[in-house]
């Protein structure tokens, strides 16, 4: 069910009404330049941004799980994009954009949205800053006016800053003289008056200068020649069977990407409000933005976290001020679309510019590297493939990195003591260990296994029950503190089990839980090989049962009864 749905059905009247109009107003303030500028920077025209932050944002707060959620084109997806676009044209995104919808639609009705959030902590950092990196290069060219050779800009990181380079003698002044000053607006005005809109100021200032003093830089106007003022006439995509082929690798790339930013965002508005979103619903919201977006000709949508937190703080009581946020901008859009054909791409450039450093996360950075070499590693890796080779590749090698590392440390924890009490179970817990004087019978080994059986500690725990004596008639293996079972420890049990009923030893596996229980059943862990007993005790008493003879002759070998 939308949030929507929700906040209506709780009571909604005017007071609710004027906070969200309020919460939309700020941020439409908020996205204006940034569609545009992010647009630009993507390889698409700043119409196809407003297309985008209109058509999608409207959609993801209507039928989004996040009653704050705020969606439009994120910065995180410019590489992908300006690869996209360069690959497969203007075409080939707009199909890629329409697939992500798709597949992030069909992700959240399969209920999958919660294994979007198993991606460790570090690979999200690490490609955050990665693609800062990437967007704060693409942006030199236009921060410094530079004139570039009949090649172009190059893509690759390491290809793009020789080519800059040789560039810096065409450098325009009036450009870099704006594009710094966008900068020194957008963070004095952070300092000073926080509340202010200091992205929006700072465009509309270095605009009117521009146009007032006739500054030879490049303009919306001069390169896109302006933008419509009308919404274009929806419209399907080319859906050839070879370009759905092409381009699928990036519409995976799109979902991916856009549900763990959209996720990543509801959560932070969650951790500012106290609320909850629905993650398997707002991955269907997103689906239907994306959707929506290539219907209307522009391009990928996520929830944005900077504008969801600036939602959050302008007072929003509920989805409609992300509803109303896509009305005041198509209200721009109509009535002023004249106006922004004198913004200097200088002037965007700049605001991209504080973008890429906002989004380079520096205290979480710290944390990780101090907190060992395993996290550190993960946030390199990921940090380093992002930037020279490809956000996919990275996210997967981080995501895998992040996943042997956890396997490390969790068969780490899992552990095997040996030679416990078998009336131990009510000791104190600051007792010693093993009392030699309370141990049942010499003849019966008992181990105890604590942690997670799988297949990351299944090596260590079956080196320790190979160890088992031939003079042992008995074996107990507590399972009271294994709280999962693998198919890998159920196999390793198996074996166990063989090998203790071959060489006629007694195996007992006490406190196993229902679960565990019935997973070593399906691997073959069962009676007559095994006995189950509730606890050590109840273990050892089937024990004396069996040989009842152990106690009045310890040391001998008693036939079974």
């Amino acid at each position: 069910m939308p949030k929507l749905l929700t906040v209506l059905r709780e009571g909604y009247g005017l007071a609710q009404l004027r906070a969200d109009a309020i919460a939309g107003l700020t941020v439409a303030i908020v996205a204006l330049p940034l569609s545009m500028a992010i647009a630009i920077a993507s390889g698409a025209s700043p119409a196809q941004g407003l297309f985008t932050a209109i058509v999608g944002g409207f959609l993801v707060s209507a039928l989004g799980g996040s009653r704050f959620q705020i969606g439009g084109p994120a910065g995180a997806f410019i590489v992908l994009v300006a690869t996209t676009v360069a690959t497969h044209g203007m075409d080939g995104l707009i199909l890629a954009t329409f697939l992500s919808g798709v597949i992030m639609a069909a992700i959240g009705f399969l209920r999958l949205g919660t294994f979007i959030k198993f991606i460790p902590f570090p690979v999200t950092v690490g490609f955050t800053a990665g693609i800062a990196v990437i967007i704060f290069a693409s942006q030199i060219r236009e921060l410094l006016g530079l004139t570039l050779p009949a090649g172009g800009e190059p893509g690759e990181l390491l290809e793009k800053l020789p080519v800059l380079w040789s560039a810096l003698p065409t450098l325009t002044p009036a450009a870099m003289g704006l594009s710094f000053a966008t900068v020194a607006v957008i963070v004095g005005l952070k300092q000073v008056r926080p509340h202010w809109p200091g992205m929006l100021i700072a465009v509309v200032a270095t605009a009117a200068v521009t146009a007032a003093l006739g500054l030879p830089v490049t303009t919306i106007g001069s390169k896109f020649g302006g933008i419509p003022n009308v919404l274009p006439a929806p419209s399907l995509p080319d859906f050839s069977i070879e370009k759905i082929r092409a381009v699928f690798p990036a519409a995976v790339s799109f979902a991916l990407l856009g549900s763990i930013e959209s996720l990543l965002s509801a959560v932070v508005a969650d951790g500012m409000t106290g609320r909850r979103h629905r993650s398997n619903c707002e991955l269907v919201a997103q689906g239907a933005a994306n959707i929506g977006a290539a219907l209307f000709g522009g391009f990928c949508v996520t929830g944005t976290i900077a504008r969801t937190a600036t939602n959050v703080r302008a007072g929003a009581h509920g989805p409609v001020a992300g509803m109303l946020h896509a009305v005041f901008l198509l209200l721009f859009m109509l009535l002023a679309a004249p106006l922004a054909s004198f913004i200097p791409l200088a002037a965007l450039a700049g605001v991209l510019a504080i973008v890429a450093w906002n989004m380079i996360e520096r205290p979480a950075i710290a944390v990780l590297l101090r907190s060992g070499w395993g996290d550190a590693a993960v946030l390199a890796a990921t940090f380093f493939l992002t930037i020279f080779r490809d956000l996919t590749e990275a996210i997967t090698v981080g995501f895998a990195l992040g996943s042997v590392l956890f396997i490390h440390r969790m068969s780490q924890a899992t552990e095997v003591e040996t030679h416990m009490p078998y009336v131990g179970e009510d000791a104190p817990d600051d007792e010693a260990g093993y009392d030699e004087a309370r141990s049942a019978d010499p003849e019966v080994v008992i181990y105890r296994i604590t942690g997670a059986f799988f297949f990351g500690a299944a090596a260590s725990i079956g080196s320790v029950l190979d160890r088992i004596s031939d003079t042992h008639r008995g074996l107990i293996i507590d399972f009271s503190a294994v709280p999962f079972l693998d198919s890998t420890g159920g196999n390793v049990m198996e074996g166990l089990a063989h090998k203790t009923h071959h060489r006629g030893v007694e195996l007992f596996i006490s406190g196993a839980n229902a679960d565990i229980r019935r997973a070593l059943l399906a691997h073959g862990v069962r009676p007559p090989q095994v006995h189950f007993a509730a606890t050590i005790d109840d273990a050892m008493a089937q024990y004396n049962e069996i040989w009842p003879s152990h106690a009045a002759r310890p040391g001998t070998v008693a036939e079974p009864a």
